[in-house]
């Protein structure tokens, strides 16, 4: 008679293992995830500025621009779901700022289609035509407040256009930079940490 010796693992070596896979994927689980959410911010804000130099451009071909040129009159060239100024909406802005509501006075919101929020003020133009002569647009990737406070993560990022037609963010703004509202200097700490070229 021979003798056999099975082959396996108890159920405590099991255990160990199973706690040990728990433990890896404690920690690479959430880095996966916000890895996978912050390239998906990025394209999406990507492709606002697309939409926004497209409007622009259109805009120039047909002879429309001038120094007057609000970002509002740019929104009949471009394809968005919903426009909204009526305050029934609220969105993140940029880093170490307050939430921005869409109320009309001054901001006015466009929903696009890859689920952002496209912001822009109702109440600034170009003011010249300078290369430095810019307006502003704020885009929100996920089209909401998401922390539940005015000053959450700002996942929401600044969007320059200049009458040349460059877009930038705001961390790459040309010095003396502005629209008939305001000036804005180059603040790389208002560029959202998942926002890269």
């Amino acid at each position: 008679m021979t003798n056999r010796f099975l082959s396996g693992f108890t159920l405590v070596e099991l255990l160990i293992a199973l706690t040990i896979l728990g433990e890896i994927a404690t920690f690479t689980i959430p880095k996966l995830i916000n890895s996978q959410q912050n390239g998906q911010y990025n394209a999406i804000a990507k492709e606002n500025f697309s939409v926004i130099s497209s409007a622009f451009q259109t805009m120039q071909l047909n002879g429309t621009l001038t120094t007057g040129t609000t970002a509002g009159a740019l929104t009949q060239y471009m394809n968005y779901v919903k426009y909204v100024g009526d305050g029934s909406l609220t969105i993140d802005a940029v880093p170490t700022t307050t939430t921005k509501v869409c109320d009309g006075s001054p901001y006015v919101c466009l929903k696009m289609h890859n689920g952002s929020v496209l912001a822009y003020r109702a109440d600034a133009s170009f003011g010249g035509n300078s290369t430095t002569n810019a307006i502003f647009f704020l885009t929100d990737p996920d089209g909401r407040v998401t922390d539940g406070t005015t000053n959450g993560p700002g996942k929401g990022m600044s969007m320059f256009l200049y009458y040349s037609g460059r877009v930038t963010d705001e961390g790459n703004l040309l010095a003396g930079t502005a629209s008939s509202y305001t000036g804005y200097s180059a603040d790389p700490t208002k560029v959202p940490s998942w926002f890269s070229w």
